[in-house]
């Protein structure tokens, strides 16, 4: 025996004494006996009373400030250990319970612990050390509670050295889930990431976005505003202030703390919504000053005290606003309102709360409900006589009375983790006899009750892999009905996923209420306009600003303001929606498409007019002098092509006329001017008289090489154009409201290459005229021809800054003009001074109005040329009078070259005389 208490090492744990606790069995609130004992841990009472601010020796101090309702959870935990002892469930075996009162304290808990863990059956209070628990057999198999998050945390810490398992019926605190640092700890209530998860959600459901948030500073408040904080974020809602108060109400200072909060609540008047996770009694304080300050707002109710009595009662409850909250779900408890109805006291019952409480309300039996509470409270402070006898006849104290202040979903709770306790042992004594105490440890009744799936009756129950059991929420609102505040059922909210299930259209009607209240930092965002972060450090004051152009909102308050489709869509400033962009081109309606076809349509009756004046005056030296049918009909091609062509440029672009309007211009446009380069030059070589000149023309003048290479280079530009980067239909979204369809050239340096050619051999052209603008007027087409040319420049060195800074669906009108403008240009001065002299002046388009005009033009250029010069080739005259290929007229100049001039203006006159005579033969 002496080795065995050498290896055991026992230390005792003195329970001081103190007033009520004179020896451990003093301590115990309520016992009664049983094969397999439950311990029981509930804040009876409010406080510890204590005379100093700390506490000078390690005394268990006497509680003070009875709570009703937490007398009503340990009577619903005695009345489910008893409904298993009368049930088959564990036939044979009984359970016991020994249940505590903590005062709120977690020194008064970890007492009740120590004693929880000493050893069973053992002569004196201790808790032996060992290495190895494994086959320690403790006071008790299991723990219910505690009810705060503080006093738990503390307790299972120390509950974990056996692995006993600790079933809570209201600790939330969300860091209890965390099985590493508390494996033993189970709960039969949702973890307080879902009720902070609820509450943000229905914050911002409400249209909510500026709260204050009042916690307790402990473990409990801190881990459920940090939550809280985390969630609200998430939701777009913003905190205005953050109050915490002392957690226990021993705190001298809470009454400060209370008054400064109650002033920053007024301070924040833009603050309407009030987050609470506080005690009954912090709560209980904190509505009565607010009352008396006349402050009215919206409170979110935690779990801790939403369907408290002792707040609901308060007296004027009603002028502080709305108490939106969320509590845990309900079950049958119908059975619990049964034994509140038999529920006597005896006097042997060993049940000290029961006891005070029959006492206190002795006393406060002549005090209206309202004010009942309050005086149970405040009269457990003081010492008390009863007459038990009297108090028995009463019905034992009006049990509709406790009944009121009963809190269904901390009720049903505590029914389940009964239960699961219950079913746990019945699982593990199917092949133990558990009518001995010893037939199984506290750590393997844990690992059984992890995996216990269990039942009230209705629902099955089991705990997640967190220990928790997600029953879910019931979201409540205080309503006053028929004169008193009553707690009614709004929703339900699903935990799994997030969303509140609301029944009834009157629970509708009141969430549209909550609505109308607001609570924002900054005056709502209406559609159309976005919020512009402010100084602040908080997102949700902001000012609005109006969405820009192309940009639009269709919700209130929306951090950014969505972009319209660029190319499909427009919208103006503060915009609520997009448009459709208008698609827009040249359209064949538009007024200028129609003015522009008719010049087109016009320059192809000219073409076609002038065409067939020349073929009904072939033969006229007029015709013949233009360089002959061939080439004529040739160049009226081109024109007709060109006028044709703008009709490519009008209507919706497509692929194919994107494609083929720029190389039919640029070709035709080149072959035309190709036929106008070869009447420059034979009309230069006709008329020169100086050899040099002559005779460079002469090896220049190859006509058909001439426009064949010339046109082919452009054939050659524009199909590489084609090939590398041909034009194709774009949408042009420049402009805000349409958009334009037009043709994109594909590569903007084959554009300026093919018109840059085109412009050379305009120059080449312009050079050539210019140099035989003084030759015979009537039959010469050089003067006009440099008109045209200058025509063509002009036009198109106009065209360059004007297409570059034009834009919208006129754009292509500009080149159509340009190309109407060169196209007329040229025809007019090539075609209709010969059309005139042919259909108004026929009397010059004869053989010898022709041989006339040439004598004058000789007599005139021989004051200036020495004699040697003024011969003429024969082959000269026939090529300005004659097609391009010379005739038979080469034998009627035959003796032309025996011919000697004559210095002076007597002989020139006989030599002239002598030319025109052998020419009238081949005219």
């Amino acid at each position: 025996m002496a080795l065995l208490i050498i290896v055991i090492t026992c230390f005792m744990v003195i329970l001081g004494t103190f007033q009520s606790c004179h020896t451990p069995d003093d301590f115990v609130a309520i016992t009664s006996p049983g094969h397999i004992m439950i311990g029981g841990l509930f804040a009876i009472h409010e406080k510890m009373l204590s005379t100093n601010d700390h506490p000078r020796r390690p005394q268990i101090q006497k509680c003070v400030g009875f709570e009703i309702s937490v007398f009503l959870q340990t009577l619903a935990m005695i009345h489910s250990i008893e409904m298993i002892n009368n049930s088959t469930l564990l036939s044979g075996v009984k359970l016991g319970y020994e249940i505590y009162d903590t005062c709120t304290e977690v020194t008064a808990a970890m007492a009740a612990t120590l004693r929880f863990l000493s050893k069973f059956n053992c002569s004196r209070e201790a808790v032996a050390f060992q290495c190895d628990y494994s086959s320690y057999i403790p006071r008790v198999k299991a723990v219910i509670g505690a009810g705060y998050s503080e006093i738990s945390m503390a307790v299972s810490r120390m509950l974990n050295l056996q692995l006993m398992p600790q079933v809570s019926y209201d600790s939330t605190a969300e860091i209890l889930s965390d099985k590493i640092r508390f494996p033993s700890f189970l709960r039969t209530v949702p973890s307080d990431f879902y009720q902070t998860k609820a509450m943000a959600h229905l914050i911002k459901k409400s249209g909510w976005n500026w709260i204050g948030a009042l916690t307790t500073d402990d473990d409990y408040g801190r881990l459920a505003l940090n939550t809280f904080a985390i969630q609200a974020a998430a939701n777009n809602v913003c905190i205005a202030f953050k109050e915490v108060l002392p957690a226990f109400l021993s705190d001298n200072s809470i009454e400060v703390r209370i008054n400064h909060t109650l002033e920053k609540i007024i301070a924040e008047a833009q603050v309407n919504v009030i987050v609470v996770f506080l005690r009954k009694f912090h709560v209980f304080n904190l509505f009565t000053k607010a009352i008396e300050r006349k402050i009215s707002k919206i409170w979110i109710a935690s779990d801790n005290w939403s369907t408290a009595t002792k707040i609901i009662t308060i007296p004027n409850v009603k002028k502080l606003g709305k108490v939106v909250g969320f509590t845990f779900k309900r079950g049958n408890i119908s059975s619990f309102h049964s034994f509140l109805q038999t529920l006597r006291l005896y006097p042997n019952n060993n049940n000290k709360p029961l006891r005070e409480f029959a006492k206190v309300f002795s006393a406060c039996k002549h005090i209206k409900d309202g004010d009942l509470s309050q005086c149970i409270s405040n009269s457990s402070q003081a010492t008390l006589t009863y007459d038990t006898a009297k108090t028995t006849e009463n019905h034992f104290m009006r049990n509709e009375f406790l009944w009121h202040y009963t809190e269904p979903g901390l009720i049903h709770s505590i029914q389940l983790a009964v239960l699961a306790i219950g079913h746990a042992i019945r699982d593990l004594c199917q092949a133990r006899d558990c009518q001995k105490p010893k037939s199984f440890q506290p750590w393997e009744l844990l690992d059984v009750l992890k995996n216990v799936t269990f039942t009230d009756g209705k629902n099955s129950f089991h705990f997640d892999a967190h220990g928790d059991l997600n029953t879910g929420y019931d979201v409540v609102l205080w309503k006053e009905i028929n004169g008193l505040m009553t707690v009614t059922k709004m929703a339900e909210y699903d935990l799994q996923h997030n969303i509140f299930i609301v029944k009834s259209q009157e629970a509708k009607r009141e969430f549209r209420i909550l609505k109308q209240i607001l609570s924002k930092c900054s005056k709502e965002c209406s559609p159309g306009q976005m919020k512009k972060a402010t100084r602040s450090q908080h997102t949700c004051c902001y000012e609005c600003v109006s969405c820009p152009e192309n940009h639009y909102s269709n919700q209130t308050d929306m951090d950014h303001c969505i972009l319209c489709n660029n190319k499909t869509q427009w919208a103006p400033e503060r915009s609520t929606s997009c448009f459709e962009r208008e698609v827009e081109y040249l359209d064949w309606n538009d007024s200028l498409a129609v003015l522009l076809i008719a010049f087109s349509l016009l320059g192809i009756a000219f073409v076609l007019a002038i065409g067939i004046i020349f073929t009904r005056n072939l033969n006229t030296p007029v015709v013949k002098s233009s360089g002959g049918l061939v080439v004529c009909y040739l160049m009226l091609i081109c024109h007709a092509l060109n006028f044709a062509g703008t009709g490519f440029f009008i209507g919706k672009p497509q692929d194919f006329s994107c494609k083929i309007r720029q190389t039919l211009f640029g070709v035709s446009f080149t072959l035309c001017v190709s036929c106008i380069l070869i009447k420059s030059l034979k009309i230069l070589l006709a008329f020169s008289f100086d050899p040099k000149l002559k005779t460079f023309l002469k090896c220049l003048y190859k006509p058909v090489p001439i426009v064949l290479s010339c046109t082919s280079i452009q054939v050659i530009i524009c199909t590489l154009w084609l090939v590398l980067a041909a034009p194709a239909v774009e949408e042009n979204t420049v402009m805000p409201r349409v958009i334009i369809l037009e043709c994109e050239e594909g590569s903007v340096l084959a554009f300026g290459i093919m018109l840059g050619y085109i412009a050379l051999l305009a120059f080449i052209c312009f050079a050539f005229a210019f140099k035989g603008r003084k030759l015979p007027e009537n039959y010469n087409e050089a003067k006009f021809l440099t008109f045209g040319m200058l025509i063509y420049f002009i036009a198109w060195i106009t065209f360059i800054p004007v297409y570059a800074t034009t834009f919208g669906k006129h754009l292509p009108a500009v080149e159509i003009i340009v190309i109407l403008i060169s196209n007329y240009g040229i025809l007019c001065c090539t075609f209709f001074p010969k059309c005139y002299i042919i259909l108004c002046k026929q009397k010059t388009n004869t053989k010898s109005a022709f041989l006339q005009m040439v004598f004058n033009y000789s007599s005139h250029s021989a004051d200036n040329l020495a004699l040697s010069h003024i011969s003429m080739d024969c082959t000269n005259y026939d090529t300005a009078t004659t097609d391009l290929t010379p005739g038979n007229n080469a034998g009627a100049c035959q003796n032309h070259n025996h011919l000697v001039a004559l210095a002076g203006r007597q002989k020139l006159t006989k030599v002239s005389k002598t030319l025109h005579q052998k020419r009238s033969s081949s005219i």
